[in-house]
């Protein structure tokens, strides 16, 4: 479903991605992982359309979306979601969400059932009418994650959706991103929740310094010495490779 080639983006005299290539297969859970400054915020950017790679091009669905805006590919099936949650305070969740639903629901009785199904599904129906500033960080990741779902995409790029939940709300937070899945939504998913990353991806890519130094399934990841140098360290490794993975159905 995505395909890029050798993506490199310069801001000025700092290369923030070096050709990296990855492909995301249909219907799969892929993961992007690496140290903090490896360029995986700027990548999904790249694939969003939110800037233009400096060079290497980015293929979706089979066509090459290099060059469009991003208004462009989220009509054309690529949502995100992004690291700092920032809903529109001064409207209630459901409002919030029916932004996201406008894209392809331009009536606003429709936009609003959208937004109410998908509310549903990331539980956020009971909430519905709270404004948004009232929710917690859980909530609002959950309306972040909820916005993007309204516009229906066949990509849906998620930036460290898991930051500053606790164990428990992490625990909560993935059996809804494999629903999502499991409706026919494709993900590609940045993430240091190594745990949770290990759990639902069934491929991961690694980048390190602009670069990708490793692809592979989690449990070859886990072991890859070069991961293991660059971000995980022997004593998560360790941990990792003796914790119970079974890819995206565990």
């Amino acid at each position: 479903m995505l395909t890029v080639n050798a993506a490199t983006k310069r801001f000025g005299g700092l290369v923030a991605v070096d050709a990296a290539s990855l492909e995301v297969a249909p219907g799969s859970i892929t993961g992007l992982i690496g140290p903090n400054g490896a360029g995986k915020t700027t990548l999904f950017t790249l694939i969003a359309g939110f800037e233009t790679p400096s060079s290497g091009t980015i293929l979706f669905d089979g066509a090459d979306v290099t060059a469009l805006p991003a208004h462009r590919r989220a009509e054309r099936g690529i949502a995100r979601t992004f690291q700092i949650v920032q809903p529109f305070a001064g409207l209630s969740v459901v409002e919030n969400i029916a932004v996201g639903a406008y894209l392809r629901h331009p009536r606003r009785v429709d936009a609003q059932a959208k937004a109410r199904a998908v509310a549903d599904l990331v539980g956020l129906g009971g909430m519905l009418d709270q404004p948004a500033a009232a929710l917690t960080v859980a909530g609002r990741k959950r309306l972040e994650l909820a916005r993007a779902l309204a516009t229906e995409p066949k990509l849906l790029l998620l930036d460290e959706v898991l930051a500053g939940l606790n164990p428990s709300e992490i625990r909560d937070m993935l059996p809804v991103i494999r629903q999502i899945r499991g409706r026919g939504v494709t993900i590609l998913m940045v993430e240091h929740v190594m745990q949770a990353v290990m759990s639902l991806c069934e491929h991961i890519h690694v980048l390190a310094q602009g670069k990708i130094i490793a692809v592979g399934k989690p449990a070859e990841i886990a072991a890859h010495p070069a991961v293991i140098e660059a971000y995980l360290g022997q004593g998560a490794a360790k941990r990792l490779q003796a914790a119970p993975t079974g890819g995206a159905h565990a």
